[in-house]
C-alpha cells in the first residue's frame, strides 16, 4: 500500500512532530511531505532517515527564519502537492495539512491538533498580542484571517475520516466544520517519566510563560497561601508577569528552563501538578500523572479527558480565588490521590495506545 504523510512544518520537534514519529513508526515505507524542512540536524532523528518532500515555501526568501510570514500562501502550498498514486495519506494538521488534494482512489486520514486557532475563536486574542488591533495593517490582517476560514472550512470536506486530539478539539471541529470526528489522544512517552513514591513536599507547575498558560495565576495563588511551597519551572515571553505575581514570596521558587531530568525530579516529588490553561490536550499532565502526581487542573479543554476523580481535581474560574479553592481541597483530601491510580491513569495515553488506535482508524478508513 502506497502511503505519504503530510506534516506543516520541520522546524524543532515538539507536540504535533511526537504524533508524525509514531505515524512514520506505523508506515515505516511512507513518503513524507513538509511546506517546509528547517530541523536541526541534530533534532532529525525521530524522521527515521527520512528527507521530506517540500513545497515551493522552502526556497521564499527568508523562508528559514519567517516561513510563518508566508501564511497567505500556504494553502497554496499543500495543494500543490502532487499525491497521484497513493492509496493512502495521512495528515497531521493545526493549519493546513488536512488541506491536500487527493483523488478518488485515495483514502485521506487526518490528525487535527486543532482547526486554525488564530483565525477562529483566539482571532482576538492573536490580533491583541501582535499589536494587530488598529491601523492598515490590522484590516489586511483580518481580511486575511478571514480568507483563511473560508478557505479552512472549505478543505475540512477533503478528508475522509478526522482523527481529533481531545473530546475538546473534537467539539471545536463539529463548532467550526461540521465534521464529525473520532478522538484519538496523542502518545505521550510515559516511560520516559518513571513512577516514583517518596516525599512530595511541594506543588509544581512547568510549561512555556505564554500568554494563554496563565502561569502568573499559580504565583498570585501561591503568594496567598504561604504555608505551601511551589516551584515553577519554564521560561517564555509571560516570564515577567509571572515573577511580578511571585513578587518574590518565600514560599515560591522559580527555576527558569530546566533540563529534562530535573523536571522529571520535579514531578516525581510533586504533592500535585498545577494546570491553570485552556490546553487542546495537555501532554505535560499526562508525564505528571506518570511520575505519580496528582493534578489540580482548570476543568476546561484537554483536562477533562485526562484528570478523574481518583488523580486530582478541577477549578472552574481562570481566577486565583478558584484556584487557592480547589488547592485547599485537594490538601484536605491528599491521601486519597495515590502515586499508582495517578499511573495507572498515564497509561490509557501511552505510545502503544496510540499506535493500536491509529492503524484501527486506518483500518476502518479503507474498509
Amino acid at each position: 500500500m502506497k502511503t505519504a504523510i503530510i506534516h506543516e512544518w520541520l522546524d524543532n520537534y515538539a507536540g504535533s512532530e511526537r504524533v508524525l514519529e509514531q505515524m512514520i513508526a506505523c508506515y515505516p515505507e511512507a513518503d513524507l511531505f513538509a511546506l517546509v524542512d528547517f530541523l536541526p540536524e541534530g533534532e532529525r532523528g525521530f524522521l527515521q532517515g527520512k528527507t521530506p518532500r517540500t513545497s515551493f515555501l522552502q526556497r521564499m526568501p527568508l523562508a528559514r527564519k519567517r516561513f510563518r510570514n508566508y501564511l497567505q500562501l500556504m494553502p497554496l502550498a499543500v495543494e500543490q502537492f502532487d499525491l497521484r498514486g497513493y492509496d493512502l495519506v495521512l495528515s497531521s494538521s493545526h493549519a493546513v495539512a488536512k488541506g491536500v488534494i487527493t483523488g478518488p482512489g485515495t483514502t485521506h486520514v487526518s490528525y487535527v491538533h486543532s482547526p486554525m486557532r488564530y483565525a477562529w475563536d483566539l482571532q482576538g486574542q492573536y490580533l491583541e498580542q501582535s499589536g494587530l488591533t488598529r491601523g492598515v495593517k490590522s484590516v489586511y490582517t483580518r481580511w486575511l484571517l478571514h480568507r483563511m476560514r473560508m478557505w479552512d472550512q472549505a478543505s475540512a470536506a477533503r478528508p475522509d475520516l478526522i482523527l481529533a486530539n481531545s473530546s475538546y478539539i473534537r467539539q471545536r471541529i463539529a463548532k467550526v466544520w461540521r465534521r464529525e470526528a473520532q478522538v484519538l489522544h496523542p502518545p505521550v512517552d510515559i516511560e520516559g517519566f518513571p513512577l516514583a513514591t517518596g516525599p512530595r513536599p511541594h506543588f509544581v507547575v512547568a510549561g512555556r510563560q505564554v500568554a494563554y498558560k496563565r502561569i502568573e495565576l499559580v504565583a498570585e495563588a501561591f503568594r496567598a497561601m504561604p504555608e505551601f511551597q511551589l516551584v515553577i519551572a519554564g521560561d517564555g515571553p509571560s516570564a515577567p508577569l509571572v515573577r511580578a505575581a511571585a513578587a518574590g514570596a518565600p514560599n515560591i521558587a522559580i527555576r527558569g528552563r530546566v533540563p529534562q531530568a530535573e523536571l522529571i525530579s520535579l514531578l516525581q516529588s510533586a504533592s500535585a501538578f498545577v494546570f491553570p490553561a485552556e490546553e487542546d490536550f495537555g501532554i505535560g499532565m499526562v508525564e505528571a500523572q506518570a511520575c505519580g502526581a496528582p493534578l489540580i487542573v482548570f476543568g476546561r479543554g484537554g483536562a477533562r479527558d485526562i484528570v478523574t476523580e481518583a488523580t486530582g481535581r478541577t477549578f472552574a474560574e481562570q481566577t486565583a480565588e478558584s484556584l487557592i479553592a480547589a488547592i485547599r481541597a485537594f490538601v484536605a483530601e491528599e491521601a486519597r490521590f495515590t502515586p499508582q491510580a495517578c499511573r495507572a491513569n498515564a497509561e490509557r495515553f501511552g505510545i502503544p495506545q496510540f499506535r493500536a488506535g491509529l492503524r484501527a482508524a486506518v483500518a476502518g478508513a479503507l474498509a
